[in-house]
């Protein structure tokens, strides 16, 4: 509705002015700039990642782990080896330095073991008709026999003729005889060809009780000189004639677990002649 110009004037003359209406205008704030906060980190600041790509390590690599771990548990296992043979060896050289027992007339073969290097004695006869040869041997280059050590010595009558006749006393030491390995051929006892001493067996053939002595014999050269002349038996030195290596394997796999072990953090750090590498990108950007 407009008004009149009549009442227009009225109000102008000296009535009530007419009404203002008020306006406000807001204006929109500016967003902060993200510059200015102070934990702002940007992102061409932040260092590259570098990460693998490509074919990884595949089975070689376990199979090259698995060594150093093998070759360590050996190693230790020697260890134990090495403590329980030197206690063994402390144990047979004190038997060899007490004075020896004599040989009694029945032996129980199953306490052979518990007196194993110990120094005993027997008296009697050697019976020429049931002697046994083990061989052949070599022993400074010439060939010979366990009992007989001559390579001529073959028919009874030239046993008799070597070995001592009337009563006799023996020293040796009681042992535990060696077995057969895989190269080792089977006795023949008919016809008394022998190639390891099988007690049990030679006992048997000849009625005696299966009990393994092997005489001893202090070295003295005009002694053993003037036996291997006439062909008579010449005894083992009373020495213990276990070899104990143990330490050598020891260091053996020690060293190699430790340069299996180098070789293995270098081909686990070094990656594959097919593997690149890519910058990631930020989780942030």
């Amino acid at each position: 509705m407009q008004a009149s110009p009549e009442k227009a004037r009225a109000a102008l003359a000296g009535g009530e002015p007419p009404r203002r209406a008020n306006f406000s205008i807001t204006r929109p704030r500016a967003a902060r700039d993200p510059v200015e906060e102070p934990d702002f980190i940007s992102l061409v600041d932040q260092p590259p990642q570098l990460v693998r790509s490509g074919r990884k390590h595949g089975i070689g690599l376990l199979f090259l782990a698995l060594i150093p771990v093998t070759a360590f548990a050996l190693g230790t296992w020697q260890v134990k080896r090495l403590q329980w043979k030197t206690d063994l060896l402390a144990r047979l050289e004190d038997r060899l330095i007490r004075d020896p027992l004599p040989l009694p007339p029945r032996i129980d073969p199953s306490a052979v073991p518990d007196f194993d290097y110990r120094r005993v004695y027997a008296k009697g006869h050697f019976r020429h008709d049931q002697e046994m040869l083990i061989g052949p041997r070599m022993r400074e280059g010439e060939q010979g026999y366990e009992g007989l050590d001559s390579k001529e010595v073959r028919q009874p009558e030239d046993q008799e003729r070597c070995s001592p006749l009337g009563e006799v006393t023996v020293e040796g030491l009681l042992r535990e005889p060696w077995k057969k390995n895989m190269f080792t051929p089977d006795n023949r006892p008919d016809k008394k060809e022998f190639y390891f001493p099988d007690v049990k067996q030679m006992a048997e053939l000849v009625g005696s009780q299966p009990i393994w002595v092997e005489a001893t014999l202090i070295p003295e050269y005009l002694k053993m000189a003037d036996y291997e002349s006439r062909g008579v038996p010449i005894g083992r030195p009373p020495v213990v004639g276990l070899r104990n290596n143990h330490a050598q394997y020891i260091f053996t796999w020690y060293s190699l677990c430790i340069a299996t072990s180098i070789m293995l953090y270098m081909v686990a750090k070094k990656p594959s002649s097919d593997i690149t590498r890519r910058v990631r990108m930020s989780k942030n950007w």
